[in-house]
């Protein structure tokens, strides 16, 4: 995670949105594989304002020519807008509709943005709150401290599962056979057995944190420059988690283990009140 100061506009990330759908499944007769890699192109927006084919092709993992044929026509159905200037694409606004309906009907922003709002004002640190996106864990939510330097995150951004601290706590609120699989993928997936061997016991680590105090720390495990908490959020409505961090030299992690934390674990306890309270 780099840092951004205060009013520069970030240039896109690399976000390493892969695609796990770019291969055919030929024993699957109900899976359609253009319509997945249709929505792998719109994915391949997480955090970018602008992306051109090239770059889609690297994100995404498909072949070039299967990008052009697809923004072609994301574009003309109207989810996609070209920038004959720049020869680009962004989304249209019509697609963050979809995500924003779905966000009102889950009722979890409601309730935690303004606890949310008082922490990050209090603390001087970001507040996000987050849901799982296969091996990432996506922002629904973000609410920054109000400094100069910040996170460099906003809704929509990832983390990784097993190296961040709200993806790890993410992780440590499902259920344990889930977890395991989501475990096994991530590890599949790591080619450095040294590095493997960290994000297990990283995990483990969380888990245990988790279940003696209600949250999990990574205090420049995932980037040597972030420090940051997580707590599992696990309601009616799906499986969530809550993360606060910043600048690792701007975080006094005696106040964020002792004061800060415990405040994230009633936001997350409060909004299960809540939902609970709200659905039948």
């Amino acid at each position: 995670m780099r840092l951004e100061r205060r009013g520069e506009t970030p240039s896109p990330t690399d976000a390493s949105v892969r695609s796990i759908v770019s291969e055919d499944d030929p024993g699957d007769r109900n899976f359609v594989t253009a319509l997945a890699r249709g929505l792998e192109v719109l994915r391949a927006f997480d955090s970018a304002k602008l992306l051109g084919n090239r770059e889609i092709a690297e994100r995404t993992g498909l072949p070039k020519a299967t990008v052009s044929r697809l923004t072609y026509t994301l574009t003309r159905l109207g989810y996609l807008q070209h920038d004959e200037q720049r020869q680009a694409y962004r989304l249209d606004p019509r697609v963050l509709g979809f995500g924003f309906a779905a966000l009102t009907d889950l009722g979890v922003r409601d309730i935690a943005h303004p606890l949310m709002e008082r922490l990050a004002r209090d603390s001087g640190l970001s507040c996000g709150l987050g849901i799982r996106d296969r091996l990432s864990v996506m922002y629904i939510d973000m609410v920054d401290g109000g400094q100069a330097i910040t996170l460099r995150v906003t809704v929509g951004s990832r983390l990784p599962l097993g190296t961040s601290a709200m993806g790890r706590a993410l992780l440590c609120g499902l259920p344990l056979p889930e977890r395991d699989h989501l475990v096994g993928m991530i590890l599949d997936r790591e080619p450095d057995s040294a590095r493997r061997e960290s994000i297990v016991l990283g995990i483990r680590r969380s888990a245990d944190e988790i279940g003696r105090t209600g949250f999990c720390a990574a205090i420049g495990e995932w980037q040597v420059d972030v420090a940051g908490i997580g707590v599992p959020l696990v309601t009616p409505a799906g499986a969530f988690a809550l993360n606060l961090g910043g600048p690792i030299y701007r975080v006094d992690r005696d106040r964020l283990l002792s004061e800060f934390a415990p405040r994230l674990v009633e936001i997350a306890r409060h909004v299960r009140d809540r939902l609970g309270a709200l659905r039948p």
